[in-house]
């Protein structure tokens, strides 16, 4: 005995008629008497009075009826209980990532996971390096995203990205153009490059031509500002700082008013203002500035939550890095 026999019960009953039943269902009248046969065969009685105007339940018929009804009942409510109940991770995480990255990544990642896991919430920190840096080592974030950052004990520090730095602002007397020079032909790109972007797709600039431009930069807690002073100390090369402010908005104001050029790692040059007249990007060499990426969890084995959301970050990541939208190379290993 199984639901849908109880199905063919209920409807023959209800119709008072094999024939009328069969056509409702669509389902054979032989098979459909069939069934009713079995049935009564299984229970041990007859469930209906058979006659040449149709068919009356027996007493034993009515009360399988009412049964049968209230059984079917419970399998529905059952069903919708079942259907009703989670699907997939459930849960929250929070994620601690650099500013320029998360306008970069979370769009697109929190996006994407509204669509996949509706259920998980992710809690993004977005800040300087340093911020996040220190939201990861108090173990306020689950999953972050540092720039430049050695082994940290007691968490798993995979290598992600790594990316190079811009030169850009506006070269409104065409000087800085001048001093600018492209990529050889068929040059093989370093590590430190972009390796996911045509060769010619910037010109070049020396650091020794780009320190000597009126610079608008923040101050030397910032991540930016560490490695480019640290490149041009190493040349002996002094930086011509013009304006010097802690807040990223008023630097960008600043270079984009034209009062100065910036160094802007490669995911942020999708915040450049579209190509125009005067308006200057280079890739930073002799040396090449890069920054690289690392992704920082917790050393035990992530739970379905945590794990959905670093699937999401690093495919996306990777897709903007093929799409060529992210300048970068990849450097996370299976």
């Amino acid at each position: 005995m199984d639901l849908r026999t109880l199905r063919y019960f209920i409807a023959v009953l209800e119709a008072g008629s094999l024939s009328r039943a069969a056509g409702a269902l669509y389902v054979a009248q032989p098979a459909l008497t069939a069934q009713i046969k079995k049935l009564e065969s299984e229970l041990g009685v007859q469930l209906f009075e058979r006659s040449h105007a149709g068919v009356t339940p027996t007493s034993a018929g009515l009360r399988l009826y009412e049964d049968a009804r209230r059984l079917l009942s419970d399998a529905d409510a059952m069903r919708e209980r079942i259907q009703r109940l989670p699907q997939g991770p459930e849960g929250s995480v929070t994620l601690a990532i650099p500013f320029l990255l998360a306008s970069l990544l979370m769009g697109p990642v929190l996006a994407a996971l509204k669509e996949s896991h509706p259920r998980v919430r992710v809690f993004v920190l977005d800040g300087l390096s340093l911020t996040v840096c220190k939201a990861v080592l108090e173990r306020r974030a689950d999953v972050g995203i540092l720039v430049d950052t050695p082994p940290l004990e007691g968490l798993r520090c995979r290598p992600m990205a790594q990316e190079g730095m811009y030169f850009c602002g506006r070269d409104t007397d065409g000087s800085v153009a001048r001093l600018l020079h492209a990529a050889p032909a068929g040059r093989r790109r370093s590590a430190k490059a972009d390796a996911g972007a045509v060769a010619s797709a910037y010109p070049l600039i020396d650091l020794a031509d780009a320190a000597a431009q009126p610079l608008v930069l923040q101050s030397r807690r910032f991540a930016i500002r560490q490695a480019v002073e640290a490149a041009a100390n190493a040349r002996g090369v002094p930086l011509n700082i013009v304006h010097e402010h802690d807040s990223a908005r008023v630097i960008r104001s600043l270079y984009l008013h034209g009062a100065g050029f910036t160094f802007v790692p490669a995911c942020a040059l999708n915040d450049s203002p579209a190509p125009r007249e005067g308006w200057l990007v280079a890739r930073v060499v002799n040396p090449e500035l890069s920054r690289a990426y690392t992704l920082v969890t917790a050393e035990r084995p992530l739970d379905a939550v945590t794990q959905v959301v670093v699937d999401a970050l690093t495919s996306e990541a990777q897709s903007l890095i093929r799409q060529r939208k992210w300048m970068a190379e990849w450097m996370m290993r299976g």
